[in-house]
């Protein structure tokens, strides 16, 4: 049998760490999400295309108005390009590819396809 020291305190009993203990020096603030960049779609011009064939895409891809329709119709008529819509990237890399598969100008016999378009960071 093992003789214990009376004089000799016992060991304390190892430390229990309760959750509720723990506190951290620093506490974390929620972080403010980053607002997303904005990319305009951009619809260039070229001689395959009819005003009602724009008129009716920018309809169906941009639930545009007739009126509005119109506008960017004569728009990248006259200026070669126009900015259809600007939002965040990963929308306007979509309506660019709705844009590329929308087909061709059936009023227009010699047409070999959608138009082009282009995305730009807006400013």
């Amino acid at each position: 049998m093992e003789e214990t020291n009376p004089t000799t305190p016992a060991a304390p009993p190892p430390a229990v760490e309760r959750a509720s203990e723990r506190v951290t020096q620093t506490a974390t603030k929620p972080r403010e999400p980053k607002p997303l960049e904005m990319w305009h779609v951009i619809l260039l011009d070229d001689s395959d295309h009819t005003y009602e064939y724009v008129m009716r895409m920018t309809q169906d891809l941009f639930s545009c108005d007739p009126q509005r329709a119109f506008e960017l119709a004569k728009t990248v008529d006259t200026e070669g390009r126009v900015i259809c819509t600007t939002v965040h990237k990963e929308l306007a890399e979509l309506k660019r590819d709705q844009i590329h598969a929308y087909g061709k100008d059936k009023l227009i016999a010699s047409c070999k396809g959608s138009m082009s378009a282009v995305i730009e960071p807006a400013p």
